[in-house]
């Protein structure tokens, strides 16, 4: 899988300084072989920002979202060590925090924690005989 990659402040520039000196967006588009839709965002981001620099790309934009309950996820293993994901999901829930199994996996990872993803089946009764 290959990543996007932005275009060139070159560029974006280029397009900008076509649109600053008269030329419609798409018109500015179309002439350096570009989207519209770019052309006018980057209109903007001049407007709003002063520049057209590309903002980060990639990475993860929302692990901010379950790191706020942390507290609460590493008490829940701290009060029961063998507790699973879908055991801490289902107590994420009671508490109002809606998150994915993949989220809680990729909360621990970055802590270097390993979690069980079920529960142990239990063990045969039956002994194996040699």
């Amino acid at each position: 899988m290959r990543m996007s990659k932005a275009l060139s402040i070159d560029l974006r520039e280029r397009v900008v300084a076509a649109i600053a000196a008269g030329s419609s967006c798409r018109a500015a588009a179309v002439r350096f072989g570009v989207s519209a839709a770019s052309a006018v965002r980057w209109a903007a981001l001049v407007r709003e920002a002063g520049s057209v620099a590309p903002g980060p790309l990639g990475g993860d934009r929302r692990s901010g979202q379950i790191e706020a309950h942390a507290a609460l996820i590493l008490r829940l293993v701290d009060q029961k060590s063998d507790i699973t994901l879908r055991e801490i999901q289902a107590q994420l829930a009671k508490a109002g925090v809606s998150a994915g199994i993949g989220t809680l996996w990729r909360f621990f990872d970055r802590r270097r924690m390993t979690r069980k993803k079920r529960p142990l089946t239990p063990r045969s009764r039956t002994a194996r005989t040699s």
